[in-house]
C-alpha cells in the first residue's frame, strides 16, 4: 500500500510569504519602469526648453476698430462714477452678564454718483433691512453712508458721504422716453463683488412692467440683454453717449444668475423720484383720498374696474361725493362706486389707476368715471399730496 507523507508545517507556512514577496517585486518593478518612461517623456521634469529657440513673431495689432475705442473712452469716463455698495445689520448677542453687538455682512451692490455734493443713487432693495452702508468709490476709498430718502414702489434709494468733491465724478443724464429697440446700451457695475465690471448689449424691449418689492408695478421698463448678474443692481445703464438711460434692477432668471433677459428703471422715473427724496426723504404722492378692494376681490365679484372701500374724511374723494363699499341697514353687501376711467382713459384694475396718478402732480384736477349699480357718472376731484397706499 502506497502512503503519501504529508509535507512540512514547515513548508505550508513558508509558502503565503513566498507569494507576497513575488507580488511585491513585481509592483516595485512596474513603478521602476514607469519612473524610467515617465522620465524619458518629461513627465517628470517638465518640457525641456531649447535655450536657443526663439518664439515666434508677434503680428502688429494696428488701431483698434472705431467702436472698439468708442467702448473702451465710455468705460474710461463712466466708471470714476460707479460705486460699490456693501451694507450690514446689527446683531444682538446676550449672555447671562453682557450684550455684545455685532455687526454681519447683509450684501452688496452698485450705486452711481447722482452730483457733487455726495449723493448716490442705488436700488432700494440693495439697502433694504441693512443698519449700515459703507460707499466705495473708483479710487478705492470707502466711505459712510448715510440714507436720505427711499421709495420702495419704484426701487430706488438715495445714500449720502461726505468724500470732497473733487473725488465725485456724476454721470450725465440722458432721457428714456426716446430709446430703441436694438440700441446700444451698457452696464456698469460690481457683480458677484468685481467691481468695475462692463458689460454690453442692446435694448431688447421697452414698456415691459416689474414688480416692485411692495407688489406696486414699476412702468415703462427698460429690457436688455446686457449681462446683469447679483452685484449689478443699482448700477447705471448708459447709452452710447455715456448717458445714464436706467439703472439696473433685476433679471428674469430660474437660476440667480444671467439668463439673456435683465431690466432696468427708466432714467426719466429716476429723474422724477430723486430730486423728492432728496427734498423730502420720500416721495409725496397724488392722491384722491381713496382705500380700494384688492383685485382679486373685483374679479370675483365680475368687476372690470376698481371698487373703493373707504374714503379719506376731508379728503377730495369724499369731496366729490364718492359711495364706497358698505353694508346696508339689511347687512347686504352694496359695492358704492367702482372707478372705471380717469380722464377719459380706461381703469380696469389698481395699477391703471396708480399708473395714471404718478404721471401728475399734487393739485391737478381729473375726471373720475364711476359706475355704481349699472349707472355711470363722471366727478372732477382736485389731487392731493401724500403717501398712502390707496390712491
Amino acid at each position: 500500500m502506497q502512503h503519501f507523507e504529508p509535507r512540512s508545517r514547515a513548508r505550508r507556512a513558508d509558502s503565503p510569504f513566498v507569494l507576497l514577496a513575488s507580488v511585491v517585486l513585481l509592483v516595485l518593478a512596474a513603478l521602476f519602469l514607469t519612473l524610467v518612461v515617465l522620465q524619458q517623456l518629461g513627465g517628470l521634469r517638465g518640457p525641456r526648453l531649447d535655450p536657443d529657440a526663439e518664439p515666434r513673431a508677434v503680428t502688429a495689432r494696428g488701431d483698434l476698430a472705431q467702436d472698439e475705442r468708442s467702448t473702451i473712452e465710455l468705460f474710461r469716463l463712466a466708471s470714476p462714477s460707479v460705486v460699490h455698495i456693501n451694507t450690514s445689520r446689527l446683531q444682538l448677542a446676550r449672555t447671562r452678564f453682557s450684550t455684545d453687538v455685532h455687526e454681519l455682512p447683509e450684501g452688496s451692490g452698485s450705486g452711481f454718483l447722482w452730483d457733487r455734493e455726495g449723493h448716490v443713487v442705488t436700488n432700494f432693495h440693495v439697502i433694504r433691512g441693512a443698519d449700515r452702508a459703507q460707499v466705495t468709490l473708483a479710487d478705492q476709498t470707502t466711505w459712510d453712508a448715510r440714507l436720505v430718502g427711499e421709495d420702495p414702489n419704484t426701487d430706488l434709494a438715495v445714500l449720502e458721504i461726505d468724500a470732497p468733491g473733487e473725488r465725485l465724478q456724476p454721470l450725465p443724464l440722458g432721457t428714456s422716453a426716446d430709446l430703441q429697440v436694438g440700441q446700444s446700451v451698457f452696464a456698469v457695475g460690481n457683480p458677484f463683488g468685481l467691481d468695475q465690471t462692463l458689460t454690453t448689449g442692446v435694448i431688447s424691449g421697452l414698456g415691459r412692467e416689474i414688480r416692485s418689492v411692495t407688489g406696486r408695478v414699476i412702468a415703462d421698463v427698460i429690457q436688455t440683454d446686457a449681462v446683469i448678474n447679483p452685484g449689478n443692481s443699482g448700477g447705471p445703464l448708459l447709452d452710447s453717449a455715456g448717458r445714464l438711460v436706467g439703472v439696473n434692477t433685476t433679471i428674469l432668471t430660474r437660476t440667480g444668475t444671467w439668463s439673456g433677459v435683465g431690466f432696468a428703471v427708466p432714467v426719466d422715473t429716476v429723474n422724477r423720484i430723486v430730486p423728492q427724496l432728496l427734498r423730502h426723504g420720500r416721495i409725496v404722492r397724488p392722491v384722491i383720498g381713496v382705500q380700494v378692494v384688492a383685485d382679486s376681490w373685483a374679479r370675483a365679484f365680475g368687476i372690470d374696474g376698481v371698487i373703493v372701500s373707504a374714503v379719506v374724511p376731508g379728503g377730495p374723494a369724499q369731496a366729490a361725493g364718492i359711495e364706497p363699499a358698505h353694508f346696508d341697514r339689511s347687512g347686504e353687501l352694496r359695492l358704492g362706486d367702482v372707478i372705471v376711467a380717469l380722464d377719459g382713459l380706461e381703469i380696469g384694475r389698481q395699477d391703471d389707476l396708480f399708473a395714471q396718478l404718478e404721471a401728475r402732480r399734487p393739485g391737478d384736477r381729473v375726471e373720475l368715471t364711476l359706475e355704481n349699480a349699472g349707472r355711470r357718472r363722471t366727478v372732477g376731484v382736485t389731487l392731493e399730496s401724500g403717501d398712502a397706499d390707496g390712491g
